[in-house]
């Protein structure tokens, strides 16, 4: 660890992401300690706080953690249920966030956050859009964003999953899954989502009872390209996600996973990740490390809380589309100057 005064950041949920996000600062990124850690249940505190070294805290309050000595910064990762007062906590003690997605779980909590943050006169918060550090994404973004392929005019994107959680709902489909589309589309294109439209094919055998898996979900935007998602979240053979924009004059793919390949006893092929955190796990080592360093440095760079917001909006025409099955335009607020876009293309 870099030991020039590295960042202590208290962790708010240590539930399978906050404890993977503890082994992350503890023994992954440099320039940063896990000052403390909260979560309801105290014994998985302490358990999670026993992993990050000498010195971390455990608490069942969000606010005690983060008003533990050597707290400079907070990662939430609690249900997004509990982000709205996480956010507004922190904000109120001015402290920097990187807040796993959801920013808030529905569009109005998420602009009153935007209001208090934007009373304090910067920026404090970060989402947890990993997609964003992904290196095929930003290969493709930077791809797009010169221009040599001409204007996009579709992406096509693929989402699939092993098999769902036992809890897991058909809106779960949209504001767990489809949300992390919804980000990468508005961040390659450089576009809002205007309007969503779900189409809904017979449920696979493999979807548990109640759960109309897989679905199609069509984003219209505002520079007249479209977006179509396949959602299926009980696929039965790995997690993939791939994503193919269409251009003017060239096409561009990303998530074909084109590792190790083997050719043995007259077959060929290769493996497919488990899930999430197995494929995007430079994603997330990268998205904190830039987080850990930007705010070392005094600034904040990455997806924004309007980010977080628009995400949220669509979410919300999303699941009113499942349920009417009819074309649901986006309704969001005016974007805020304070909120003014920022490319956060890198290559590095």
């Amino acid at each position: 660890m870099n030991t020039e005064n590295p960042l202590g950041i208290a962790v708010i949920g240590t539930g399978r992401m906050g404890a993977d996000h503890v082994r992350r600062i503890d023994r992954v990124i440099s320039g940063a300690y896990v000052a403390a850690v909260a979560d309801v249940d105290e014994g998985r505190a302490k358990e999670v706080a026993g992993t990050a070294g000498p010195g971390c805290t455990a608490h069942t309050d969000p606010a005690a953690a983060m008003d533990a000595p050597g707290v400079g910064a907070v990662l939430i990762a609690s249900p997004g249920a509990a982000h709205e007062a996480q956010l507004l906590a922190a904000l109120a003690r001015d402290l920097p966030v990187l807040c796993e997605k959801p920013l808030t779980p529905d569009p109005e909590a998420a602009l009153r956050v935007m209001a208090a943050e934007e009373a304090l006169g910067h920026r404090r918060i970060q989402v947890g859009f990993m997609r964003r550090y992904d290196h095929e994404y930003r290969q493709l973004k930077q791809l797009l964003a010169d221009g040599r392929y001409g204007r996009p005019l579709m992406l096509h994107c693929r989402h699939r999953n092993t098999v769902s959680h036992p809890l897991f709902t058909t809106e779960m489909l949209i504001n767990d899954s489809v949300v992390h589309e919804m980000d990468a589309a508005r961040w390659l294109l450089e576009q809002e989502l205007t309007a969503v439209t779900v189409l809904r094919p017979v449920p696979s055998s493999g979807a548990p009872d109640g759960l109309g898996d897989p679905q199609l979900v069509i984003f219209e935007t505002s520079g007249g390209a479209l977006v179509d998602v396949e959602i299926f979240v009980n696929c039965g053979f790995g997690y993939q996600v791939q994503a193919e924009a269409v251009c003017e004059r060239g096409t561009a793919r990303i998530g074909d996973a084109h590792g190790l390949l083997t050719n043995t006893a007259g077959r060929w092929g290769g493996e497919i990740a488990d899930d999430f955190i197995v494929r995007f796990a430079d994603a997330y080592d990268r998205q904190l490390r830039e987080w850990v360093d930007a705010t070392r440095a005094g600034r904040v760079t990455g997806p924004s809380a309007w980010d977080g917001y628009a995400a949220a909006a669509v979410c919300a025409a999303g699941v009113a589309a499942q349920r009417s099955g009819v074309r649901t335009p986006v309704e969001m607020a005016e974007r805020p100057a304070f909120y003014s876009p920022v490319s956060y293309v890198r290559t590095n």
